[in-house]
């Protein structure tokens, strides 16, 4: 058995005996992996939801006979609510089981595909999606807060990114059906085969999810266990902020990557609706790839001693900083084959710091109020949603093409991605943060 620290031995004698162990070992608790194995089933549904407006986009506009600008709207109301429900949710989950917020959410959202099946109104599809991001804006921050009850810290980044990827192999799975029943049937039924899926998934929740038995409180450098601290001090914190400027830069080109990608590729680039339904999984599947290698080796340099600083902050940062820099040369060639090959790695090579931004947060907070944090730092990761979708409908409309407004859009993207990585460069320093938290609590 590795040898603990006087405070981790602290605090283990007061932990029941299998916490205890837990904490000693610095292990995963016993079915860690199988509650892992759901949250990311709960993920994958929760990133196809979210994925058929936009792999539906020319359906739902030639029918509702909308522009771009209103499919922009389309687009942002998903996010209208999302990051308020979720500080609301993140709350409710500091005082009750994570299990249950996740049950709950999971019956809601799929009860609002339904509505899809008949007769839709512009405003019916707009209200549908502002009620449909309320229930999905905690999805994220529960998820993590319940997965980071079952895993010590210094084995997260791997859980963290099996999770993280229920978005890019969700995508993966259900774009190829949802779109085969698209072209096939129509965009309705794609709406309702999900909300039949997300209930699936409820029964499974249901019958065998489990709340994780693991108790975990940062600790400063001295050892000792930091107490509940004031929620301004944690906002305030210099690497929690980074984070989430880091962060909000590529929620945008996610954002755009869920709402107007298919579109991009239908209108602007020419495909059918068929190949650019399929062709768009690719950025998913190299963000998948990113994530998860990204992970590992995020993982992978905590253990071999490196510091949060450069195995989360520096690393993550540098890979948004490189994605920043490819886009702008989306303008500069004709080729549609060079221009999506630009648009993927440039959107995708960042994502890492989708894994490294909980853990920062779960870093620097203690764990009564973790749920919180994660939820508030979320909401402000995910404003980038409020705004692009409409951003990006507003520029589309008013190039001079289709295809030059679509390009303008991801050269601004590029620049965002340059700038929010420089800042996560700069300024997500956990260690020296934890260190200036404890000098201000008694």
């Amino acid at each position: 058995m590795p040898t603990a620290c006087p405070a981790e031995l602290l605090r283990a004698t007061s932990l029941p005996c299998h916490m205890r162990r837990m904490t000693l070992q610095d292990r995963p608790a016993k079915g860690a992996w199988g509650i892992t194995a759901l949250i990311f089933l709960f993920m994958l549904i929760n990133f196809a939801d979210k994925m058929v407006v936009g792999l539906a986009a020319k359906p739902i506009m030639d029918e509702l006979k909308l522009s771009p600008e209103q499919f922009g709207l389309i687009g942002s109301a998903f996010f209208f609510v999302f990051p308020f429900a979720a500080v609301a949710v993140g709350f409710v989950t500091n005082h009750v089981q994570a299990r249950h917020t996740l049950l709950i959410m999971a019956v809601f959202w799929s009860m609002l595909q339904f509505p899809m099946l008949g007769t839709v109104s512009f405003e019916v599809l707009i209200g549908c999606r502002i009620l449909l991001g309320a229930a999905e804006g905690p999805a994220n921050p529960v998820a993590t807060h319940a997965i980071y009850k079952w895993f010590p810290d210094s084995l997260r980044a791997m859980p963290t990114a099996v999770v993280a990827q229920g978005s890019a192999i969700g995508v993966v799975v259900a774009v190829p059906v949802l779109n085969w029943v698209i072209v096939h049937h129509s965009w309705h039924m794609a709406f309702a085969l999900l909300g039949g899926t997300g209930l699936l998934w409820a029964g499974l929740w249901y019958l065998f999810g489990r709340e994780g038995p693991l108790v975990d409180t940062p600790v400063a450098a001295d050892g000792s266990e930091f107490k509940p601290l004031p929620y301004r001090l944690l906002l305030t914190c210099p690497s929690i902020l980074a984070a989430c400027c880091t962060g909000f830069a590529s929620y945008w080109g996610l954002a755009l990557g869920l709402t107007w990608f298919t579109p991009y590729l239908i209108e602007g680039l020419g495909f059918s609706q068929t190949v650019g339904g399929d062709l768009s999984v690719l950025p998913w599947l190299f963000g998948m790839v990113v994530v998860l290698g990204g992970g590992w080796i995020s993982q992978h340099l905590k253990a071999r001693s490196a510091s949060s600083r450069v195995s989360r902050g520096i690393f993550a940062s540098t890979a948004v900083i490189i994605g920043g820099c490819i886009l702008p040369f989306i303008g500069f060639t004709t080729t549609p084959a060079l221009k999506l090959a630009i648009l993927i790695a440039g959107t995708a090579i960042g994502s890492t710091i989708y894994v490294v931004i909980p853990m920062v947060v779960s870093e620097l907070t203690p764990q009564p109020q973790r749920a919180a944090m994660l939820a508030i730092v979320t909401s402000i990761v995910t404003l980038g949603g409020v705004i692009a979708p409409f951003a990006m409908g507003m520029i589309v409309q008013d190039g001079v093409t289709r295809l030059a407004g679509y390009d303008r859009g991801f050269t601004i993207l590029g620049g965002l991605l340059l700038v929010g990585g420089l800042i996560g460069l700069l300024f997500i320093r956990p260690e020296a943060d934890r260190k200036r938290l404890a000098s201000l609590v008694p």
